[in-house]
């Protein structure tokens, strides 16, 4: 058991400095990459399973970031890339809204259990992916992309940053 000391001067309060507090230093931002329908034929690491020229960019542009990164996929919802998983045929773009919804909720549990709340996240995705995230998201999300042809993402992911 820890005994407290006595002061019994207040003039020792005052002449002790307090020690300066470091702010712990912002989690690395997070970045969110959605699924493509292009797929190996057999069971596979997320990060491999997955091989559109999109797919292959958009990795190769998170890894060279060097932060931790997340696959959102239509079946799986939020995936490490070195989950292994089978080759699947489902897309949210297929999906009903409320499906959608659905999936978005999985995806954000998912999240509050293994991404830091307070992390940046970027979400490389599009709108069928994102807007079932976004209003839980939106405050401490980016999405570098948006507006973007496949052609200019291509090209975006291209570029060394």
């Amino acid at each position: 058991m820890q005994k407290w000391g006595r002061c019994t001067v207040i003039a020792d309060l005052e002449a002790a400095p307090l020690p300066a507090i470091e702010p712990a230093p912002p989690p690395p931002p997070i970045f969110l990459v959605a699924c493509v329908a292009a797929k190996l034929d057999r069971p596979a690491p997320a990060r491999d399973l997955y091989i559109s020229p999109w797919f292959q960019k958009a990795r190769a542009y998170v890894e060279r970031q060097g932060g931790p990164w997340f696959i959102l996929s239509a079946k799986h919802g939020l995936i490490a890339p070195e989950t292994v998983i089978a080759p699947y045929d489902e897309t949210l773009c297929a999906m009903k809204a409320s499906a959608r919804r659905l999936w978005g909720a999985r995806v954000i549990e998912a999240m509050a259990d293994q991404i830091d709340a307070a992390a940046p996240l970027i979400v490389l995705a599009g709108r069928h992916y994102r807007d079932p995230l976004w209003p839980q998201i939106e405050r401490r999300a980016s999405a570098p992309m948006e507006g973007l042809g496949i052609g200019q993402q291509l090209a975006w992911l291209a570029q060394e940053w």
